[in-house]
């Protein structure tokens, strides 16, 4: 009877893993993972469970998350911002122009942490493609970094040395400190 199954293809996250639902019947609902292999869940279980659908999503963001020192000039920052925005309007096809780069805080007088969110002009259901794309814009922004001279530098770490005399044997004695 093909009343009581159907075949729907949307995404539920469940242990951080993304699924496909192969088949839905009145008690189970079968779903395969990434590598493949299909899962039972019984439908009680589900029913306390979220699911996304991707496929009937609107374009889908996503959040760079980074890290650059805390000494960087808000020109070379504003320069960054010029350079994501010129890299996004350069892919059409895989951004859309809304984005922001969000100063989120300062941390340790060293860290400024800093959040690029970014619109894809599609969603999540291809999940290879959304990998990609975001690959290579994290490459992009490597580059930027790069040639804008953005850093992240350690803050000076205190050393405390002491030393030691240990004439007392060989096993103490350094090949440095021997005449």
């Amino acid at each position: 009877m093909g009343l009581a199954t159907s075949k729907v293809i949307f995404v539920v996250t469940s242990q951080l893993l993304l699924m496909i639902v192969e088949e839905m019947n009145i008690l189970t609902t079968v779903f395969l993972r990434y590598d493949m292999e299909k899962i039972y869940y019984p439908n009680s279980v589900l029913l306390t469970k979220p699911i996304s659908n991707f496929r009937r999503s609107p374009d889908m963001a996503d959040t760079i998350n980074f890290t650059i020192d805390a000494s960087t000039s808000t020109d070379d920052i504003n320069a960054l911002r010029k350079a994501i925005q010129v890299y996004i309007e350069s892919k059409p096809k895989h951004w859309s122009p809304k984005h922001s780069l969000i100063v989120k805080e300062i941390e340790n007088v060293d860290k400024m942490k800093m959040a690029l969110c970014v619109q894809h002009t599609m969603n999540h259901q291809n999940y290879g493609e959304r990998n990609n794309r975001m690959s290579d814009l994290i490459l992009e922004l490597k580059k930027i970094f790069e040639n804008l001279g953005i850093k992240y530098h350690l803050l000076p770490q205190e050393i405390h040395l002491s030393q030691v005399n240990m004439s007392t044997g060989p096993i103490g004695r350094s090949p440095i400190l021997q005449p």
